[in-house]
């Protein structure tokens, strides 16, 4: 029960972050952003500056495909 009422609590807060920082940026990524950077001593807008955390297509141009056989490629 306590961790569903801190699951809630951090929600909340980082809802709170984005609304008043003005993130353009969805809830999700700013919470892996912030898990990722947890210890790290950066202010919250250089750390959630409006960058593109997604990534193309094109970048993975390394990743293996698993299933060449089945699809023919």
């Amino acid at each position: 029960m306590t961790q569903i009422w801190i699951a809630i609590s951090i929600y909340v807060l980082v809802a709170i972050i984005k609304k008043r920082l003005n993130l353009s940026t969805d809830l999700y990524t700013i919470l892996q952003i912030l898990s990722l950077t947890l210890f790290e001593k950066i202010p919250l807008e250089q750390l959630l500056a409006n960058q593109d955390y997604k990534t193309d297509g094109d970048d993975m141009c390394n990743q293996l495909n698993l299933f060449d056989n089945l699809t023919g490629h």
